[in-house]
């Protein structure tokens, strides 16, 4: 997750979300870069193309002119929505960006029938923690256990 704290320094509406295109990988993959979201097991022009526009998942864009100021991707398992890659552009942080980004992905859940929506945040990253915190949502008493399944 981005390092985005919610705490609105404007009054004016955020800009507006759309699905995401395939012509918005490469300034997309760039802002979770930039937001520090990027891992080396998870290749993120592999993510961005298995989620775009599939009937389980899919990534938003907040479109400001041309540029894209924040991003989300969303998706479920028929059961339980998820959350990956809430970035938004370091310069444009703390405006309720993320927060924006968050609604629409659980506007996105919600349109599609489901009642639940989770996200992992690592552990060191107190910053995010605390601003998911603040727009309600909560620690899951849940242990996430893991297993490689290539090597």
């Amino acid at each position: 997750m981005s390092s985005t704290t919610a705490s609105p320094t404007t009054d004016s509406p955020p800009p507006p979300i759309a699905t995401a295109t395939p012509d918005d990988r490469a300034a997309v993959v760039a802002l979770w870069r930039a937001c520090g979201l990027v891992v080396p097991h998870n290749p993120p022009d592999a993510d961005f193309e298995r989620a775009l526009g599939q009937p389980g998942s899919d990534i938003l864009v907040m479109r400001d002119g041309d540029d894209i100021a924040g991003t989300v991707m969303v998706g479920h398992d028929g059961h339980r929505g998820w959350v990956y890659y809430l970035a938004v552009e370091p310069g444009r942080q703390r405006q309720g960006l993320g927060a924006a980004l968050i609604r629409a992905a659980e506007a996105w859940l919600r349109e599609r029938q489901i009642r639940k929506i989770q996200l992992m945040v690592r552990e060191t990253n107190r910053g995010v923690v605390a601003f998911y915190e603040r727009i309600g949502y909560e620690p899951a008493p849940v242990v996430v256990m893991q297993r490689w399944l290539d090597g």
